[in-house]
């Protein structure tokens, strides 16, 4: 069965086009309007091995806050819609990766508790004209709108385009991880619950 999400998302602020595969290649198309969240986007979408499309625009002549934060709206939705009932999934992942002198490690759970723990200290306040504290945003709305708990950790790092890279990169190698199938336990959800 695929594991795909297509959606649009409007409001007054911005209109937002989405699509994901969580079994895809790493193929990507992002047209955010702003330069380094696509840069970001098409990373995440590398490491993840997710196939994602993204056709955003915004009210960019206030700033960057709507459109980065309402495109991890729709991301996340898009995730929780595309993983349905949770079947046959790890649930669980983490990534440690390096970018130069910087190091991030991410930790998800696919869980339906939406949490975000974001321990990442940005030593400039702008990668080019994007404002660093707007990363938080990006995946507080990614997390909450998947439903999962994600913890990322700066573990090094001064160069805030390093820092950055390596948070994104860790995000998606750890939800590839937990979003990838298990062969051991075939169809079951991964909970004692019975449900996710």
């Amino acid at each position: 069965m695929a594991r795909i999400a297509a959606l649009t998302r409007t409001t007054s602020e911005t209109d937002i086009a989405l699509s994901l595969d969580l079994d895809g290649t790493g193929k990507a198309e992002i047209a955010t309007g702003i330069g380094f969240l696509d840069h970001m986007l098409t990373a995440f979408a590398r490491h993840g091995l997710f196939d994602l499309t993204v056709r955003a625009t915004g009210d960019l002549h206030i700033d960057f806050h709507h459109t980065t934060e309402d495109v991890g709206i729709v991301l996340g939705t898009a995730f929780d819609r595309a993983l349905g009932d949770k079947r046959g999934i790890r649930r669980f992942g983490h990534a440690v990766v390096p970018m130069d002198e910087a190091m991030a490690d991410a930790a998800v759970d696919i869980s339906g508790r939406p949490f975000l723990a974001w321990n990442v200290a940005f030593a400039h306040p702008k990668i080019g004209e994007m404002d660093t504290e707007l990363f938080e945003e990006f995946f507080r709305a990614l997390a909450f709108n998947a439903r999962v708990t994600l913890h990322v950790t700066q573990r090094a790092g001064h160069n805030a385009h390093h820092v950055a890279e390596a948070c994104f990169k860790a995000a998606a190698r750890a939800l590839r991880q937990a979003v990838e199938l298990d062969p051991r336990i075939g169809d079951a959800i991964p909970s004692t619950k019975g449900a996710l």
